[in-house]
């Protein structure tokens, strides 16, 4: 009798998790369908993408070298969005451009980002709105290969082709690459590849660089890096005549 009811008990068990066990292979197919089909769909969308013009700059902060690199490619394509992601203080990248003789026009700062990670968490839903399909990302051998890799992975999954332009630095960076902190970055990319196509955080401290009030901040004081302190200098003293 206890062989029985241990074979009949055996029997209820596996009957007991059959149907949660079939729904979840049901479950796992219709993702790995719909998984395969997005990733089939981004591929073509990609490989479109790469024929085309570049549609936007996004530049990473970090660097004044980057945002005058930028001014002089605006000179250059006066059409094209710019994209500075936690730049130098706003009135500091004004006053580059103006040394340019850049224009203003079609340049935003987006001041919620404080890491490259974060460059990308608040930089993919203004270019997904902006309908971007090519980036050209502005950056400096420091962050290499850290931040083309994570370019790739988020803004690819999202349908935008990557080209990189590497800006030399003078000096020694601020910032040092490890492989750790590489191998972090990348794998949360991977994660957020995919969150990001539901979740779309809006940075809201985002401004048009000809929004920038000069005449306040010279009110309240700022400081620029010393590559750009003589554009201060002549600035002031322009205002004074």
């Amino acid at each position: 009798m206890k062989r029985k009811f241990n074979i009949k008990s055996l029997i209820s068990i596996k009957k007991i998790f059959a149907k949660p066990w079939q729904l979840l292979q049901k479950l796992t197919g219709g993702l790995s369908v719909v998984l395969g089909a997005w990733l089939i769909f981004t591929t073509i969308t990609l490989v479109f993408a790469s024929s085309q013009p570049v549609d936007t700059f996004f530049v990473l902060g970090g660097s004044i070298h980057r945002e005058t690199y930028i001014a002089q490619q605006a000179k250059q394509y006066p059409q094209t969005p710019i994209l500075i992601s936690h730049g130098s203080p706003d009135p500091c990248i004004w006053l580059i451009f103006q040394a340019e003789l850049a224009g203003l026009q079609n340049v935003w700062l987006e001041k919620c980002a404080n890491s490259t990670f974060e460059n990308f968490y608040y930089g993919i839903p203004i270019l997904r709105r902006w309908g971007v399909h090519k980036v050209m990302l502005i950056t400096s051998p420091s962050h290499l290969p850290r931040a083309k890799w994570m370019a790739q992975i988020l803004l690819g999954a999202h349908g935008i082709w990557v080209e990189t332009d590497i800006v030399q630095e003078l000096g020694v960076p601020g910032n040092r690459e490890s492989w750790p902190k590489t191998g972090l970055d990348v794998t949360r990319s991977l994660f957020w590849a995919i969150l990001s196509q539901i979740i779309q955080p809006q940075c809201s401290n985002v401004t048009k660089l000809t929004q920038v009030d000069m005449q306040a901040w010279k009110n309240r004081g700022f400081h620029c890096e010393h590559q750009v302190a003589w554009v201060k200098e002549i600035t002031d003293e322009s205002s004074k005549l």
